[in-house]
């Protein structure tokens, strides 16, 4: 079986100089000892001495054959050359593509030491038999994983991986969510090209680059991708994402919700684009089948943060949604304009019949056209 000799990050305060992470990164690499000594990928540059010094007490005197790199991201990849350096002897094992980039990384590409492998490729560690499969743009185009026949163990790159540290005591799926469809989540359709490849495996175990090992109940792991790549629905509920200048259009959000609870909807989930975090936001907007978009007018176009917001969406694959619409605007309101617009290239959207025109603030007119939205959205 594999040893684990990966690391935790709790100083980071940014993943990607992006996203959040109060607990901490896990970077993980692991070691297989056999006949041959196989290690799987490095760590971030930050971590450099506590890897090699975790790799030396799982070696415990043996000299490593290989080193496979799956994912060429410098929080995988940055340790390549102190460890070639460490062990001159062993042989680097990747895709053709990632040696390209391992020269453009790091000036070398180990030409008289490396090992390249493609689609169904196998290496014999001894009682240990590795097969390589292609995972292009799962979320880079040099991506492998590998597959250890013996052990049943798969090895997934950033597939199933996670925000946080190892020692974090949070829920999975949250975390896993948000790094999905942060990261990964353009990649919908080669996620899928993937998990038909791994169906045809016998799996027992996922160990991942981000995130705990995975071992019991892995249907459920493999439930949740199979939905968030093929952009399904995973939770009953409507998520409304909404900016307010003076709380008009705030006030117009919360009635809306208050309607669609009392009209039996299981879940109102709202999210304020200006104090929410945007990686969160764009998590629930993939999670629930049904957005309410809610906005002002803004410079003839609309306000900054739902902009971004739609931009984070549609250049995720946003699909097979309802979506509704509520607009704001002292003269001029164009926002619900605007945003179908912006939404155009999006596959299989359903829009409300009922959307919501506010001019400034809540009147009675609007508290119908609300009632109405509540309605529809929840027959």
């Amino acid at each position: 079986m594999f040893k684990y000799i990966g690391v935790n990050d709790r100083k980071i305060d940014l993943f990607e100089g992006q996203y959040i992470v109060p607990e901490g990164m896990a970077y993980n690499s692991y070691v297989i000892l056999d006949e041959k000594v196989a290690v799987f990928d490095t760590v971030d540059k930050n971590f450099t001495e506590e890897w090699l010094g975790n790799l030396a007490s799982a070696l415990d005197g043996r000299k490593p054959d290989y080193l496979i790199i799956q994912h060429m991201e410098p929080d995988h990849s940055a340790n390549i050359c102190q460890f070639m350096n460490a062990y001159p002897e062993a042989t680097l094992v990747s895709s053709a593509k990632s040696f390209t980039m391992m020269k453009n990384f790091f000036g070398e590409d180990f030409a008289d030491r490396r090992m390249i492998v493609g689609e169904n490729d196998t290496l014999s560690l001894g009682e240990h038999e590795l097969m390589f499969i292609t995972a292009p743009m799962v979320h880079w185009p040099e991506v492998i994983v590998t597959y250890d026949k013996k052990d049943k163990v798969l090895y997934s790159a950033d597939a199933f991986g996670k925000f946080g540290a190892l020692d974090a005591q949070e829920d999975w799926a949250c975390e896993a969510r948000r790094y999905y469809f942060g990261i990964v989540g353009k990649y919908g359709a080669q996620v899928q090209a993937l998990l038909k490849k791994a169906a045809a495996l016998d799996i027992r175990t996922i160990c991942p680059l981000h995130g705990p090992v995975l071992s019991e109940n892995l249907g459920y792991y493999l439930d949740l991708y199979n939905t968030w790549s093929s952009y399904g629905v995973e939770s009953d509920g409507i998520m409304i994402a909404y900016t307010s200048v003076y709380g008009n259009t705030k006030k117009a959000v919360e009635l809306l919700a208050e309607k669609l609870t009392e009209k039996g909807c299981p879940k109102v989930v709202t999210n304020d684009l200006a104090r929410s975090d945007m990686a969160e936001v764009v998590e629930d907007a993939f999670r629930y089948g049904k957005i309410v978009f809610a906005t002002t007018t803004y410079n003839s176009d609309i306000f900054p943060f739902m902009k971004e917001f739609i931009n984070h969406l549609t250049e995720r694959g946003f699909k097979n949604k309802t979506v509704a619409f509520i607009e704001n605007g002292s003269w001029a309101p164009v926002a619900a304009t605007v945003m179908k617009k912006m939404l155009d290239g999006s596959k299989n959207l359903t829009i409300a019949e009922n959307n919501v025109k506010i001019l400034s603030a809540l009147n009675d007119e609007n508290r119908i056209q609300i009632e109405a939205l509540a309605d529809e959205l929840t027959k």
